[in-house]
């Protein structure tokens, strides 16, 4: 049993890969903290930090956030991860379902500017690494105008 467990722990790294055009070496496993944020129940703050933390122990360096995961309690978890190790790590997060109705005609300047000042204040950043659009409906992917307001925003 012990070559087995040795033969375990030396094969859980995590590899690593070029994330598409942006270049980052990221991990080939992320982190979705949709369910830190508690929309799957009651979570505690401190086990979801432990569990972040080993994580990023692993060699986990990429983090998948929304502004709506418990109303950007997923955002503030990875602000206070951020202020707690000194370990990089890269965010993701998305836009876009905050919009009482789905429609194209909402993925305006004005929301998005919101959604990505929110995330901002949230995450602790000036910036955003990669913001995606949450659940748009089919029309917003023929509307140029949304993806310039994102260029500039990001």
């Amino acid at each position: 049993m012990g070559a087995a467990r040795r033969t375990w722990e030396s094969e859980r790294r995590v590899k690593y890969r070029k994330f598409g055009r942006i270049g980052w070496d990221v991990s080939e496993i992320g982190f979705g903290t949709w369910a830190v944020g508690g929309a799957w129940g009651t979570v505690d703050d401190e086990q979801s930090i432990a569990a972040m933390k080993r994580a990023l122990d692993l060699g986990v360096n990429f983090f998948d956030t929304a502004d709506v995961y418990g109303d950007g309690r997923s955002e503030r978890l990875l602000q206070r991860l951020r202020r707690e190790t000194k370990t990089p790590f890269h965010v993701a997060t998305k836009a876009g379902r905050r919009l009482s109705e789905q429609r194209a005609s909402g993925y305006n300047r004005e929301n998005l500017t919101a959604f990505v000042e929110r995330s901002l204040r949230n995450i602790g950043v000036e910036s955003l690494e990669l913001v995606q659009l949450h659940c748009p409906p089919t029309e917003a992917y023929y509307r140029p105008e949304i993806f310039a307001v994102m260029d500039e925003l990001v």
